[in-house]
């Protein structure tokens, strides 16, 4: 018996199971380094995606989802508060690139999400919902004091199984056992990480469901590098690359096809366990990503890629099945991002909005149902006051068009995305006048959530500033 089924026990008391079975379950999947061209349903051939293109089918599926940030952690915390990451100050990756030398100083950022926050599973768990968490966290201060306290299980989670501070597998067998993950068992030599916590979340769905309402919270660790999979899908997806006709610029890596393989696998799982206990009709499956895919020909034709400030790096697959509620098959071209999901699910649950804690969220619930096609919002916002891929920007979508401001030295890049959606044609020069109303309202927003701004670097020297430097690496025990 795994550490977690033991920890699974104290889920189950007694005034924990007398909770209304008539609540909607959720089953929430983030998948790590998610490009816009990586399912079937949203375009792609190499890639095989049977069982979430049949999601897909099943549901709605959305064409301008974003995520909050290009990188992994402020877009994780951001779904959980329910608010920007320029309001948390939770603006990079933990713990980021330190570049002493460049132009602009990073603002003394946040590295965790505050305890006085309630974030959402807090929220449902506090009206009778299990609550576990399965596989990525990286939401926790690494080195600091308070380290211990920063677990899923610290969160509104019940049960944590494979959280930890890690931002990729990092055990002695990276993807395959052992994988060095909090109440995770190894297994056995062979075995694949995306299996092993698919298992995890399988048994508690056996062990939950008949008692209470539940919060299933998977956020994968694929499709993050170390690139690996299972050795036969490596060899079928090397043979399907020797005669498949290339026509849309896809990335054609077998051990990538074969983890996104593995990923598909997981989804048809837990759709079919869903369909075993009875209760598909009443859960609510939700899909989608925390950043763009890592490689440029893995976000659709989408400009860039993770790190940095165009489409490729945050727009996202989102699909979501809300049975008897949302249309099979039905489409949506709103603009969403992963504040929503807060207000969302607790519309979904039937419970009442915390309009203090979700600041920037709004609730979809209107565009899934059908009774409204369009949200009472026109603008959606990014803040990145740090180095990667890109240089530091801030960014304004409204309606069609997107601005992006780079705030070394203030230049700014226009587009119109309905008509322009691969961000060829920069109209800042020759549409002034919007760039500069975009503008206004980018910095007015900056200064209604108390973004972080840079600061000149004293230290700045042209020669190194491009040379980036990762922060230490510091070593944490596994913890539950």
């Amino acid at each position: 018996m795994t550490r977690w089924i033991l920890c699974l026990g104290l889920l189950l008391t007694p005034a924990i199971a007398s909770a209304d079975q008539t609540k909607t379950n959720f089953v929430f999947l983030l998948v790590d380094d998610l490009g816009w061209g990586d399912f079937g349903s949203y375009g792609a051939e190499f890639y095989e995606t049977p069982n979430i293109d049949n999601l897909a089918s099943q549901g709605m599926q959305f064409s301008n989802a974003y995520a909050a940030c290009t990188v992994c952690s402020p877009s994780r915390a951001a779904i959980l508060t329910g608010c920007y990451p320029a309001r948390t100050h939770l603006t990079d990756w933990i713990a980021g690139h330190n570049h002493p030398k460049a132009k602009l100083s990073v603002p003394d950022w946040t590295m965790k999400m505050a305890h006085s926050r309630v974030l959402l599973p807090e929220a449902l768990h506090e009206a009778g919902y299990s609550t576990a968490f399965f596989g990525k966290w990286h939401l926790m201060p690494i080195g600091a004091p308070d380290f211990d306290e920063h677990y899923p299980t610290a969160h509104g989670f019940d049960l944590n199984v494979g959280g930890r501070e890690w931002g990729q597998p990092k055990g002695p067998g990276k993807y395959f056992s052992p994988f060095g993950m909090p109440n995770l068992d190894d297994g056995k030599p062979g075995d694949f990480l995306t299996d092993k916590l698919t298992d995890a979340a399988v048994d508690f769905l056996d062990n939950t469901t008949r008692d209470q309402p539940f919060l299933l919270y998977f956020s994968y660790y694929t499709l993050h590098g170390p690139i690996m999979c299972p050795p036969e899908l490596e060899a079928k997806y090397t043979q399907k690359a020797k005669t498949f006709q290339n026509s849309k610029n896809e990335h054609l890596n077998a051990k990538r096809a074969g983890m996104v393989e593995c990923l598909d696998n997981s989804v048809g799982r837990l759709m079919q366990k869903l369909n075993d206990l009875g209760i598909a009709d009443n859960t609510v499956i939700i899909l989608t990503g925390d950043n763009g895919g890592d490689y440029d020909k893995s976000t659709g034709g989408l400009r860039d890629y993770k790190g940095y400030s165009h489409e490729g790096a945050v727009r996202e697959p989102l699909i979501v099945r809300w049975p008897g509620k949302t249309s099979a098959g039905s489409t949506c071209d709103e603009t969403v991002i992963g504040t929503d999901f807060y207000p969302t699910m607790l519309e979904m649950a039937g419970l009442p909005p915390r309009d203090s804690e979700h600041l920037d969220g709004k609730s979809i619930v209107p565009l899934l149902t059908g009774s409204s096609t369009e949200l009472d919002r026109d603008t959606v916002y990014w803040h990145y006051p740090h180095y990667h891929r890109t240089k530091p920007y801030g960014a304004i979508r409204e309606g069609d068009w997107k601005l992006i401001e780079f705030f070394e030295d203030g230049r700014l890049e226009l587009f119109n995305l309905k008509e322009d959606e691969q961000e060829a044609n920069d109209l800042a020069e020759s549409n002034p006048e919007k760039a500069q109303r975009l503008l206004k309202k980018l910095q007015a927003w900056r200064t209604s959530v108390d973004a972080q701004m840079m600061t000149d670097n004293p230290a700045y020297d042209p020669a190194t500033a491009d040379k980036k430097k990762r922060r230490p690496k510091q070593k944490q025990p596994a913890k539950s």
